[in-house]
This record gives structure tokens, sequence and C-alpha cells, in this order.
């Protein structure tokens, strides 16, 4: 049972992540940071959920001011680096370049091994166990699924909210269509209606 405890232990503390999703308003910056260690691997996702062009500036520095990416008006984007220097990571998302449009970004930065749990149990002192392996088994495809539903979630929003956009902009067509539709109508008829007014001829 202790034994099963520590292997639980080790599945917990072989990678860390975090994973948000905020709004980005219209000239704005919003930086995250992060202590890593040293030659620790870490992977940097971000995509544009909602607003605009479904774009964003992103910049990651290191502590000593290095830029590890800079891009401009992406959408999406996965970022791979290991760690040089042990200390506080920065990753600064920007919106100065749009004037009235805030943007929806989520983010996914995660660091260490995540899938060093295998090495992490071998190199023990005994062999794993059928209940280990077991475990092994299931964490890699639970990470494979969570991973499989959050890019599925972030699909289906932009999607929803693309066809909303595409809606409202055929609901006020139709109504623009409408609106001339009935002024012609309308023009019509005081049109034909001066066609019979009685109009009295002087000689």
């Amino acid at each position: 049972m202790l034994k099963f405890v520590a292997f639980l232990s080790i599945f917990a503390a072989l990678g860390s992540s975090i994973e948000l999703t905020f709004e980005l308003p219209d000239n704005a910056n919003q930086c995250f940071y992060e202590d890593l260690k040293k030659d620790v691997d870490t992977v940097f996702e971000f995509q544009v959920v909602t607003g605009g062009h479904y774009d964003v500036d992103l910049i990651i520095e290191d502590p000593n001011g290095k830029v590890l990416y800079k891009d401009t008006k992406k959408q999406y984007d996965s970022i791979n680096f290991k760690a040089e220097v042990e200390g506080t990571y920065k990753a600064c998302f920007s919106n100065e370049f749009s004037t009235f449009s805030h943007k929806i970004v989520y983010m996914d930065w995660q660091f260490g091994d995540q899938n060093a749990l295998h090495a992490a149990v071998t190199q023990g002192a005994h062999a794993m166990t059928q209940l280990e392996n077991y475990a092994v088994a299931i964490g890699d495809k639970l990470r494979t699924i969570d991973d499989y539903q959050t890019h599925h979630r972030l699909r289906e929003a932009t999607g929803r909210k693309r066809a909303e956009e595409l809606n409202e902009r055929v609901m006020i067509w139709s109504l623009g269509q409408s609106a001339v539709v009935v002024f012609i109508g309308i023009g019509q008829v005081f049109l034909l209606k001066s066609f019979f007014n009685d109009k009295r001829t002087r000689y």
C-alpha cells in the first residue's frame, strides 16, 4: 500500500501545467509568469477563441530578457523550448493593434516531463507490478483524451462564435432588404395612384 502511495506521488510530481482561458481587451497587454528550473522541457500552446480576426501578438522571454519566441497576429501556435537558466519566465499577449475588438484567448503552459512516469518508476529497485503498468497506461490515455477534448471544445467555441456572427450579418442584411422592398412598394403605390388622379385641363 505504501509503495502504491509513493507511486501516485511520483505520478503527481512529474509534470505541471497552467491551463486557462482569459479575456484580452483592445489596446491591452496581459503577461503570465512561471518559475522554471534549469533544463526543464516546456510546451506553450495558445489559441484565440473569439474576437476580431482571431489573432494576437505573443512574446516569451527568459529571466535574462532573452526573447525565446516572438510573433505577431497569430491565431494559434505551439512552442517547445528547454529552460536554459533557472528563474522566472514571462509570456506576454498583446492586443494593442486592435482598437475596438477584445479577444478570448486560451493558453496551456506545460512544464516538466509529462511522459516520464514510466522512466521514473522503472528506475526503482523493483520491477513494475501489473497495477503500476495499468496506472501508467491509464495516465497516458487520460492525458491524450484531455488534450483531444480541450481542442475539440476550442474548435466548437470558435465555430459557434463565427456562426453567431454570420447569423447576425444575415439578419441585418435581411432587414435592410425588407426595408428596401417596403420603400419600393410604397413608392409604386403612390406612383400608380398619381396616374388616376383627375386633372382639369383649361382651354
